[in-house]
């Protein structure tokens, strides 16, 4: 089998099995493929339409249980934090902002993963809530990491997992739709990252159709430790990636 064939498949099914199983993590689990068979622009544009894609069942499977007020709390303080990202990415070194998220994902990972019980951060946080949808939307568009810390949040929240998922994985489909659209205005887009696009996407369609059926039997108390385990594994993911593109 032709490798460029083997990682789009590796990326496909990666990307959309943690997508399905926990309503975040596409790109974070499938650029690590993708980057080794093309330019980073072209791997964030297939990572982003198929993180849409395949997000779009998680949604539906949790649309009873999206509270509506508090998706509107993260959501509407992003719009405002998408363009300020957007600014920053031509003046930050994103490559150090990557480096600080990967770090703080896999500090928080790490903490908490090995904790026999997990502290719940319990009542109203209106202003504090805002503020990580805020900063949500200006690192989604610096470096597509719009769900780093509202899944570090919602995962200590005592809400059951629909609830969770209902908010966080809406979020992040906002942000990225907005990153899709202006990758589509810049041209990326061409024949070859279609025909690539084509090849990935049937897998990462799967991969979710798989991690979603994990994520309904899942009790509401293991969704969190789901959470928490990919937020380590993301991390170190990512500390890797980017220090292994800079040595390159």
């Amino acid at each position: 089998m032709d490798m460029l064939l083997v990682f789009l498949l590796a990326a496909g099914l990666s990307g959309g099995f943690v997508n399905g199983l926990s309503g975040f993590g596409t790109a974070l689990f499938s650029l690590g493929w993708l980057l080794q068979v093309m330019p980073p622009q072209q791997a964030v544009a297939i990572a982003l339409v198929c993180s849409l894609v395949t997000g779009v069942p998680g949604v539906w499977q949790v649309r009873h249980s999206i509270d509506r007020r508090r998706l509107a709390l993260f959501i509407l303080p992003a719009f405002a934090g998408i363009p300020i990202g957007t600014v920053l990415l031509g003046l930050v070194d994103t490559r150090l902002l990557s480096l600080l998220v990967g770090g703080m994902l896999l500090l928080y990972g790490g903490y908490f993963a090995f904790r026999r019980t997990l502290p719940t951060i319990e009542g109203n946080w209106t202003l504090v809530e805002a503020g990580i949808g805020f900063v949500g939307g200006v690192l989604g568009a610096m470096a597509g990491l719009s769900g780093a810390l509202p899944s570090m949040w919602l995962a200590l929240r005592p809400w059951p997992k629909a609830v969770q998922r209902g908010i966080m994985q809406p979020f992040s489909m906002v942000i990225l739709l907005v990153a899709t659209v202006l990758l589509a205005l810049e041209g990326v887009f061409m024949p070859q990252v279609l025909y690539n696009l084509a090849l990935v996407l049937p897998a990462s369609m799967f991969g979710a159709v798989i991690g979603l059926m994990l994520f309904r039997r899942m009790p509401d108390a293991l969704y969190p430790r789901v959470l928490i385990g990919l937020m380590l594994i993301s991390g170190g993911t990512l500390l890797a990636r980017t220090l292994l593109a800079g040595g390159a």
